[in-house]
């Protein structure tokens, strides 16, 4: 079965951190580059990270540019249950949002930072930075 499991939310204080994870599980995401979004209330779900497969090739929005990272590890090719994950240090209030991990696999020709560039994603899971 496809999923697309994120966790790892929670509630902490500005200048704080988390640790978001994400998992997807199935073959069908043997390979895939990942991504995590994110959507504050009232505003447009927007991209924060994106790792190759390889986790050679990672970018980021310039709002997290040195406070955020993402990772992976790559430890099971089988069915690939690999997590993923956001190291978010020195959070800041403008940082509360719900994420969302996204996956791709295939190619849509649009930029990874667009929402349409990713076809698979989780729930999401609540961040909330208090001041």
């Amino acid at each position: 079965q496809v999923q697309v499991i994120e966790s790892g939310g929670g509630l902490v204080q500005a200048g704080g951190s988390l640790r978001l994870s994400c998992v997807a599980s199935g073959p069908t995401f043997i390979r895939s580059p990942m991504a995590w979004f994110r959507q504050a209330p009232g505003k447009e779900r927007e991209f924060v990270a994106s790792i190759s497969w390889s986790g050679a090739t990672t970018n980021y929005t310039d709002s997290v540019k040195g406070r955020f990272t993402i990772s992976r590890h790559n430890a099971n090719p089988v069915d690939n249950a690999n997590p993923v994950y956001l190291q978010m240090n020195n959070l800041e209030p403008e940082d509360t949002a719900v994420y969302y991990c996204a996956a791709r696999t295939i190619s849509t020709g649009y930029p990874i930072t667009r929402r349409d560039a990713w076809n698979y994603w989780g729930q999401g899971t609540q961040v909330t930075v208090s001041s």
